[in-house]
């Protein structure tokens, strides 16, 4: 099977010249407003080093690298933004939730 049809399911075949198949997948959603998501703060350990991880974050990528670019100026440490969580480096769970909840976020862990 080609790859430009990997992921269209439930159309097999159209007649209609102008057919366009729609993606709806490839939209990107709304970012909740702060005081309405509850993000997880998790203590990890990630190539035998500590890490938090932020997770369940609902919104666009760019809202989400714009939390992450804070959370790291803010500590002071690297770290990442995929996969809808954020990976800060080092043992700073407290510092981090401190962080969340002084923005209006709710947190849990």
């Amino acid at each position: 099977m080609s790859n430009k049809n990997k992921n269209k399911s439930g159309v097999v075949y159209s007649t209609n010249p102008d057919f366009h198949y729609n993606d709806s997948d490839s939209q990107e959603q709304d970012t909740l407003p702060v005081a309405q998501q509850k993000l997880y703060v998790r203590r990890e350990v990630r190539n035998g080093k500590p890490c938090v991880v932020i997770k369940e974050f609902v919104g666009s990528a760019d809202d989400l690298k714009s939390l992450e670019k804070s959370l790291k100026s803010h500590c002071g440490v690297g770290g990442s933004a995929k996969d809808g969580d954020i990976i800060i480096q080092g043992d700073l769970h407290a510092k981090v939730k401190s962080y969340l909840e002084g923005k209006g976020y709710k947190t849990k862990g």
